[in-house]
């Protein structure tokens, strides 16, 4: 057995409970985890100096009953009987997580998966997950601490302050990977800021910035299943712009790779759209700041599916995407997810952006 660390604190800090965490440490069954601190007692230890601990072993990972790890280079797909002959209805990319509910017998296995929009149930072959301890491991192994914006309008600041300029505005729901190195902070007024990152072709650990503890919830994540209806699009455009977002949606999942311009192998934002539309017959430049000059600049209201959408701020733009209709995107978003559909207000765009003449 793989012998690791992984230590989380939950934590209480003016009157909220707070979890504080390195998620790439990695751990051993061995090791205690930290309980509850009841007052300003050493982390892991109660006022009078006992230790409420569990160990690791004894703590499933969240959000999962028998939990099963997509053991593919891409996706595995997700069919609504046990057989190939059954209609795809869903992808379950690499590493992500599912909860096995029953062996199906043949080589499949039935499944439970949670999308961006619900929990899709279907069936996968066998051979392609990783199951039991291993699964448990593995699942530590890459999953993600993550913010997710309990408000909309989420101010993220350049530093633990309010005081602080804004990065970025983000939506409800949306969520933010949490960074290894700190993750949680106190200002000088004792309010609670977690570090996190936003997507950017700027730097391989995105752009970094933080926000506010009482505006987000901390939670371990793998990542999630695609449904059909994210993988589908229908009529109503250009053939050219039809078979961009279908060629899009093949790439769900990959991984997402700074500074990559490899479909299939892996890629980063600008490198996405890059070669997207190279596969049309359209060649653009290499990173987003560049891309935004690239065709005729349009408002939100003219938006077709094909164009580009940018983010960052007015002044810098440092992350792109490509606009597939009904108020979404698809874009290389960062090492958790990889390729993956957002609503398009996810952040907040700063620029509209046409390549394609139709």
């Amino acid at each position: 057995m793989n012998k690791k660390l992984l230590k989380l604190s939950l934590v209480c800090v003016t009157g909220a409970l707070i979890f504080t965490a390195n998620p790439k440490i990695t751990y051993a069954y061995e090791e205690p985890i930290a309980g509850f601190v009841h007052d300003k007692g050493p982390t892991g230890s109660s006022a009078d100096g006992s230790t409420n601990s569990l160990s690791l072993s004894d703590i499933p990972i969240p959000g999962f009953k028998n939990i099963g790890i997509a053991d593919v280079d891409t996706n595995l797909l997700i069919r609504s009987g046990a057989g190939e002959d059954f209609k795809v209805i869903g992808k379950l990319p690499k590493n992500a997580g599912c909860d096995i509910t029953e062996d199906a017998g043949n080589g499949w296995t039935k499944i439970s998966a949670e999308t961006s929009t619900g929990t899709l149930i279907g069936y996968v072959k066998s051979e392609f997950l990783i199951t039991g301890s291993k699964a448990t491991e593995k699942a530590r192994e890459v999953g993600n601490y993550v913010a997710t914006a309990n408000t909309n309008g989420l101010n993220v600041r350049t530093e633990p302050s309010t005081d602080a300029s804004k990065v970025d505005v983000i939506a409800k729901g949306e969520e933010l990977i949490v960074l290894d190195s700190k993750v949680i902070t106190e200002d000088k007024d004792n309010a609670v800021w977690v570090q996190v990152t936003l997507d950017s072709d700027e730097d391989e650990n995105g752009t970094i910035g933080y926000v506010s503890k009482d505006y987000v919830d901390l939670s371990f994540q793998l990542a999630h299943a695609l449904s059909i209806q994210e993988i589908q699009y229908g009529a109503g455009v250009s053939d050219k712009r039809i078979n961009l977002v279908n060629f899009a949606k093949d790439h769900l999942g990959e991984a997402y790779v700074w500074g990559g311009t490899r479909l299939g192998v892996g890629v980063d934002c600008s490198g996405f759209v890059q070669q997207l539309y190279k596969k049309v017959g359209i060649y653009i430049t290499r990173t987003s700041r560049s891309q935004a000059y690239d065709g005729a600049k349009i408002s939100a209201s003219e938006l077709k599916p094909g164009d580009l959408v940018f983010y960052g701020s007015s002044s810098y733009i440092s992350h792109v995407a490509m606009y597939i209709g009904n108020g979404q995107i698809i874009h290389a978003s960062n090492r958790r997810d990889g390729i993956k559909i957002s609503n398009m207000n996810y952040r907040t765009p700063v620029r509209y952006v046409r390549v394609i003449s139709d």
